[in-house]
């Protein structure tokens, strides 16, 4: 995730889902009831994509982008389903090969409430909207290119180049100073939420680009993480791709920021310092670079977040993370109540790590420890700098309109207001947007 004078990039909202204890009612929920299973019935499933991830299965629909990770035996059982068995030579078939029972007919009823079956029996079963894309028209035949081995080799030889020009030419590194490259604070101001914005948009869309081409639909929106307005790229589905495309997915964004600060650095060489070109490809060239130290704060979930999450193997890791988190902070409070120190068996039994796997549970305590003190420093800062910078210049802006502070001192104040303001009200405007779409896909 980049974040440039406030508007932040992710890569993406992976919505994979971690369980398959889904009603079977839910399968008529939107028809007058649920076909009746059974062991004859034969169902016909979607378009379904697998992969195996290291003990489990990775099970999903592209179309609607909804995954669930399954057992072995799930994953075998979505196959022999698919192969047109019914559900009871289904059944028989999983009793022979792994000797336990399995209730295929609630599996079915689980499968179909996620969108994965278009047909039980004689019976079509209702099926979703899918969601809208960014850029339909944009198939995957059109940006293959963007997933050949070849191309992180020439990111990385324009990284190199640019990195030896530096220390030959170390007067070339950037400054706060080359931002100010004019004595206008709206032209800077205006200037740089142009460049900075034309940066976003081309980091969101290395992610698109690059997801496309694995076959990934993916969808661009603004969000909110804590203080940032953030531009993010839903790349769900990416989860089935082979690992080498899901990471050059997650780095798609950091890897055209390095590029076009390596371009910048070597269009520096030729120019004079102090003139406008070199000031202006300066400050492009810090703009390029400011979003990447972004990148590392994992716990807003950035483009570093997800392949993070994907080293570890954990299904959530942000999820998971404030879970433990919070179950934690409960502990101590509890023990503060009662007085009591060390764990009790019933404190045990309430961990909501003790359920995940030994190499996700190392990863999502430790996590958890980033996530809070990550969280609470960046607040801190928004409360005890931001903020109040923030409040400074929209108070002296406000001041500086009026007859007499003369055009140029209200332009000024005027670009404070909208460019400022403008990021303010749209970090408002959004939060709340997504926090009343949360409630709605909660209450339903």
């Amino acid at each position: 995730m980049t974040d440039t004078a406030g508007p932040a990039a992710d890569a993406s909202e992976a919505g994979t889902s971690t369980s398959t204890d889904i009603d079977a009612a839910a399968v008529g929920a939107a028809a007058d009831g649920p076909p009746r299973i059974t062991p004859v019935t034969r169902v016909l499933l979607h378009d379904l994509a697998v992969r195996r991830d290291r003990d489990e299965w990775i099970v999903g629909r592209m179309a609607t982008r909804t995954f669930v990770a399954l057992p072995a035996a799930g994953a075998r059982a979505v196959e022999l389903l698919g192969a047109g068995l019914s559900v009871g030579r289904t059944e028989e078939s999983l009793r022979a090969e792994t000797g336990e029972e399995f209730d295929i007919a609630d599996f079915v009823g689980d499968l179909a409430a996620l969108g994965f079956v278009a047909r039980i029996g004689d019976h079509a079963v209702p099926d979703a909207e899918p969601p809208r894309a960014s850029l339909p028209w944009l198939r995957p035949r059109h940006v293959r290119l963007a997933l050949h081995p070849v191309l992180p080799l020439l990111v990385g030889a324009l990284l190199a180049a640019a990195v030896v020009v530096l220390v030959r030419r170390p007067d070339l590194l950037p400054g706060y100073r080359d931002l100010l490259w004019s004595r206008h604070g709206s032209v800077v101001l205006l200037s740089g939420a142009a460049a900075g914005w034309t940066l976003l948009l081309a980091h969101e869309l290395a992610h698109l680009v690059t997801a496309r081409a694995a076959g990934v639909p993916g969808k661009m929106r603004l969000g909110t993480r804590l203080q940032f307005l953030v531009m993010q790229t839903d790349i769900s589905g990416i989860e089935l791709a082979p690992r080498r495309h899901r990471l050059t997915a997650y780095l798609a964004g950091i890897a055209l920021n390095l590029s076009v600060a390596s371009s910048l650095v070597l269009a520096l060489t030729p120019t004079e310092p102090g003139t406008t070109a070199h000031r202006l490809l300066a400050a492009a060239l810090l703009l390029a670079l400011l979003p990447l130290p972004f990148q590392f704060m994992v716990f807003t979930r950035t483009d570093l977040y997800f392949v993070l999450q994907d080293l570890t193997g954990c299904r959530d890791l942000y999820g998971d993370g404030l879970a433990y988190a919070r179950y934690r902070v409960r502990r101590s409070v509890r023990s503060v109540r009662t007085g009591r120190r060390g764990v009790r068996a019933g404190d045990r039994d309430d961990d909501p790590s003790a359920r995940l796997p030994a190499h996700e549970r190392r990863a999502v305590r430790l996590y958890s420890v980033v996530l809070v003190v990550g969280t609470a420093a960046c607040l801190t800062f928004m409360a005890a700098v931001t903020l109040p910078v923030d409040i400074a210049l929209l108070v002296r802006a406000v001041r500086g309109l009026g007859p007499g502070h003369g055009l140029a001192g209200n332009a000024d104040a005027v670009t404070v207001l909208v460019v400022l303001g403008g990021v303010n009200v749209l970090w408002l405007v959004t939060w709340w947007r997504n926090r009343r779409s949360r409630r709605s896909a909660g209450a339903t």
